[in-house]
């Protein structure tokens, strides 16, 4: 059934169930299956040339005064579908644009400003077909978060305003341009870019990206100071610039502050930003229409600056890599500015062509490395400043120690901690970022040692860490010890042979016996389970 059928029926028996929750209005309706049933043939015509596209039934007449003919304006109550409509008024006819601002308008007041900048003011609207609606966000993290919290509410929103269910559409993608331009499907229409008309629109740069949001540390002080360089000088210093390190630390942020600073001193300057992906989508069409002049043209003439993201994704494309070729000769004869970013050296990228693997080594080739827990700090606290979440510095540290990985994990720990707290209204604390977060830190356990956890087994049962490296196999040590060898093995990155050495030397197929024999028998054996659970407890609450 559609939502719209479920509300016809719920409206038909005198449900008033709250239409934002349509599976609790399922759940009535399977209660009462057979009577609905008894409903189906009974719908009416639509009242009056329609009411925001809702059917009338006879139970609706003691609830909009007389029936068909009457003068009196009809409505229906939003809570049980009575929403006031003026004489005549005609949802449905309003135009796409605006009824996806008219959505977008709704949904800020329906959730905080906090709420609204971290999961729509990112995305991209557009309507795909004739009941399709496409929400283009820049990570999987942020459809999943609006797909789990705001997806009924959404498609409530646009079923009040045009009577049609739709189907949202969802499309990851990893640059967007604010909620505010809206895009239609009609070709007439071109969207709003962010910054001046000289840069791609097929990657409009994000306002946050700047130098003067980059924060700097020992790990990322070399590649900032290069970046400022060819932002300051663009093809007098390190051309190409050639920027390789892993995801989420920063590599896009920089292209996209060296693209602001270059068009903040000319405003003319005709910047090209793509991705890998999308050079290589361009460089297909281009041949698939015959149109490989213009896209030469593009790249090759009416460019001062090219930034290309993800340069390892055109690896093992003949046709992309030769037509690069070509466009980076053009561009670097010319003297103009190539900076490139990679997740790996150019000698480690398998399936690129030699000649081009040389070229990337032309210039200058800077590392990112992943923050340092003193930068990861300043990158929390930063990133509280912008979105004005007020994070205490002992949770701040907290962060920073667990969250190790790099700074796109850094933001979004913050944004679920943030999240959470607002939506459960508590503050900010440490015991709260460790409950949000032990979902996605592995088991917050990164500054777990073998030592530690021998240390506190030993104390939990009254033994002395010697004891439990002996090669004595007195049962009143052995147990123990074989609880140990398995959390160290749970808890702690390190082989069967390392856990057996930090043992007094126990060969390593004696901990694998340990580790099977406690996992194997911890659901069958009561007084062990009831052990690794008092354990688990104390290493969770290890700082």
């Amino acid at each position: 059934m559609t939502i719209q059928q479920i509300y016809d029926l719920a409206i038909e028996m005198g449900i008033k169930a709250d239409p934002r929750g349509p599976a609790n209005v399922k759940r009535i309706l399977n209660k009462r299956r057979e009577e609905y049933k008894e409903f189906l043939p009974k719908k009416k015509k639509l009242f009056d040339g329609g009411i925001r596209g809702q059917k009338v039934f006879p139970s609706l007449n003691p609830l909009i005064g007389k029936r068909v003919g009457d003068q009196k304006s009809p409505h229906i109550r939003e809570n049980g579908f009575l929403l006031p409509l003026g004489k005549g008024e005609k949802v449905n006819q309003l135009s796409r644009e605006e009824c996806v601002s008219k959505v977008l308008d709704t949904l800020k007041t329906k959730v905080s400003e906090f709420h609204y900048n971290n999961w729509f003011k990112t995305s991209l609207w557009s309507y795909e077909g004739e009941n399709s609606v496409k929400i283009q966000v820049p990570s999987k993290f942020v459809r999943d978060w609006i797909s789990e919290n705001y997806l009924e509410i959404i498609k409530f929103e646009f079923f009040k305003l045009t009577g049609r269910e739709y189907e949202i559409i969802f499309k990851i993608a990893p640059f967007t341009i604010p909620a505010s331009s809206v895009v239609t499907s009609s070709p007439s229409e071109t969207p709003t870019p962010t910054r001046a008309s000289s840069v791609a629109q097929t990657s409009p740069l994000n306002p946050r990206y700047t130098f003067s949001n980059f924060v700097v540390g020992s790990s990322n002080q070399f590649v900032n100071a290069a970046c400022q360089a060819v932002a300051a000088q663009p093809a007098r210093n390190y051309n190409p610039l050639f920027i390789y390190g892993g995801v989420g630390l920063g590599k896009t942020h920089l292209l996209h502050a060296i693209s602001h600073e270059v068009l903040k001193k000319n405003p003319q300057g005709k910047v090209r930003f793509v991705t890998g992906e999308v050079f290589t989508n361009e460089v297909i069409n281009s041949i698939r229409y015959q149109k490989t002049f213009e896209l030469r043209q593009k790249y090759r003439v009416q460019c001062d600056l090219l930034l290309i993201d993800d340069v390892q994704f055109i690896a093992g494309k003949e046709r992309t890599m030769e037509e690069f070729f070509h466009t980076f000769n053009a561009l670097y004869e010319a003297r103009k500015q190539i900076v490139m970013t990679s997740d790996v050296l150019p000698k480690d990228m398998p399936n690129m062509e030699e000649r081009l693997r040389s070229r990337f080594g032309w210039g200058l080739m800077a590392d990112i490395q992943p923050p340092e827990l003193e930068t990861r700090a300043a990158i929390l606290k930063k990133m509280g400043e912008e979105e004005k979440i007020h994070l205490p510095d002992e949770v701040c540290h907290f962060i920073a120690q667990h969250v190790k990985t790099n700074v796109r994990d850094l933001e979004g720990s913050l944004i679920r901690i943030a999240a959470m707290a607002s939506l459960s209204k508590v503050p900010i604390t440490t015991e709260l970022a460790r409950e949000v977060l032990k979902k996605t830190v592995s088991h917050l356990s990164n500054s777990l040692t073998i030592e530690t956890i021998q240390q506190m087994v030993a104390n939990y049962f009254q033994l002395r860490v010697i004891d439990l490296k002996s090669p004595r196999r007195h049962k009143n040590l052995s147990y123990p010890r074989q609880i140990a060898m398995y959390l160290c093995k749970k808890h702690v990155k390190a082989s069967y042979p390392e856990i057996g050495q930090k043992f007094g030397g126990k060969d390593h197929t004696t901990v694998i016996h340990a580790f099977h024999k406690i996992r194997d028998t911890a659901d069958s054996d009561l007084a062990l389970k009831d052990n690794l659970d008092h354990l688990e407890k104390i290493i969770h609450h290890h700082p």
